[in-house]
């Protein structure tokens, strides 16, 4: 199907810019791949990893969320850098994520790190920059040479 402007009867309005069609535009490897590993993750990876993130000694946290459409309870594993009173959670796979928009919807959420429960409120999203100058130096490099360029920010309470 063409994208663009459309009339009421579906057809494009007359421009001067080319109709681009889906069939034009080749899938993006890279996304391809992403998709593949977050599949592998979420159904494969993740529920191994749930036994041991957010214990201590382990690099791994939880993050527990309510459904913002169903009112479930879940737990997702995510890496959690304190820093200050805050968390940071890099996002690997970007904002278009079913844990994120959930905490973005409730407004608050609890991080189970290094055996402890963080309440945590004020969900916003935060560029590299922004979050490099919060992170340890080698923690930001990190990220940075796995192409993380998101990152959530959640402020502990109390």
């Amino acid at each position: 199907m063409p994208f663009g402007p459309r009339t009421s009867a579906g057809r494009p309005y007359a421009t001067n810019e080319p109709v681009v069609e889906d069939r034009d535009m080749p899938p993006n490897p890279v996304d391809r791949v992403k998709d593949k590993v977050r599949t592998f993750n979420k159904y494969l990876l993740n529920p191994l990893m749930m036994r041991l993130a957010g214990r201590k000694h382990w690099y791994a946290s939880v993050i527990r969320h309510t459904g913002r459409r169903s009112g479930r309870h879940y737990a997702t594993p995510v890496v959690a850098d304190q820093v200050d009173n805050a968390f940071i959670l890099p996002l690997r796979y970007g904002t278009d994520v079913d844990w994120l928009r959930n905490v973005q919807a409730c407004g608050e959420a609890i991080v189970t790190s290094g055996g402890r429960n963080y309440n945590v409120v004020a969900p916003r999203v935060i560029d590299a920059q922004t979050a490099g100058r919060l992170l340890p130096t080698r923690r930001a490099r990190a990220f940075e040479r796995f192409g993380i360029h998101q990152f959530l920010m959640l402020d502990r309470v109390g």
